[in-house]
């Protein structure tokens, strides 16, 4: 299929795409790398009357190291990101992630906030975001709101993002001294989506866990520093609350199992990281 008849509209500024979504409302898309909107488009499960083309938008387009936070704006590609020098120390856990999403050519298109913004319960960046307690920023012409990750994915595909709002950036905390990170991924091919993703940071008296591709949302599990028998049955105590379905891709019961595993692994690596650093 194809899209329904749009009208695109090449963005200059913020200001300018935050006037025109509070003149249109849902009636308006924004377009970045259009690596998740577009399939959307073509299915004709959106079909809205415009498109705000932001991709060239030079002010948006900006990745930067501000008060201990690696701030991403709406325009910057993924592959600006991934490449980024000073990635492995600034947030190692996005240079562990990154190999699994997609392939290069999407992520050379693809946007960090598009992605955020999309919001899909398998995806790896906003399940980066919520593990890290990270931020996003909106914008309209009533101003700008920020919301903690926990707050902004409210459910499938769902964010609290208004009709008139823009994800204007994203801001992902800085590695922490003393902290080990480590992202585990299982998907029928690679590059595929996540049937489980599982991220994880490990202090010297903290874990933290996140899963995406169970639940209808990223979910980030806090434990204390637990080993042996006390840690696999958190594990499995988190894997049968994020009450997973059954689908044409994997039984809950064995989303349930990669839960367990895979979460091990991640944190087993962290803790190792940990350690290292």
């Amino acid at each position: 299929m194809k899209p329904a008849p749009f009208d695109y509209i090449r963005i200059d500024s913020a200001e300018e795409a935050c006037a025109l979504l509070a003149e249109h409302g849902d009636d308006a898309r924004i377009l970045a790398g259009g690596q998740s909107l577009v399939t959307v488009l073509n299915m004709r499960l959106a079909q809205p009357a415009r498109l705000l083309d932001i991709s060239r938008t030079a002010p948006l387009d900006y990745v930067r190291i501000d008060g201990g936070r690696l701030v991403v704006g709406a325009a910057a590609t993924q592959a600006s990101v991934e490449w980024r020098a000073g990635l492995s120390t600034e947030v190692p856990l996005l240079g562990h992630a990154f190999p699994y999403i997609s392939h290069f050519q999407v992520r050379n298109r693809g946007t960090v906030c598009g992605s955020v913004a999309h919001a899909d319960p398998s995806a790896e960046l906003p399940l980066c975001l919520a593990l890290l307690g990270g931020e996003v920023v909106l914008r309209s012409r009533r101003g700008r709101r920020v919301l903690p990750a926990g707050d902004f994915f409210q459910g499938m595909l769902t964010t609290a993002r208004q009709d008139d709002e823009l994800v204007e950036e994203v801001r992902y905390p800085l590695a922490a001294p003393g902290w080990g990170y480590a992202f585990e991924e299982f998907s029928a091919r690679h590059g595929d989506f996540a049937i489980v993703a599982c991220a994880a940071a490990v202090g010297a008296d903290e874990i933290r866990l996140g899963v995406g591709g169970v639940a209808d949302r990223p979910r980030v599990l806090r434990l204390p520093r637990l080993e042996g028998e006390a840690l696999a049955a958190a594990l499995n105590d988190f894997a049968w609350e994020l009450e997973a379905r059954d689908d044409p891709h994997a039984s809950a019961r064995y989303r349930r199992h990669l839960v367990r595993r895979l979460g091990l692994r991640a944190i087993e690596d962290a803790g190792r990281r940990a350690g290292a650093t």
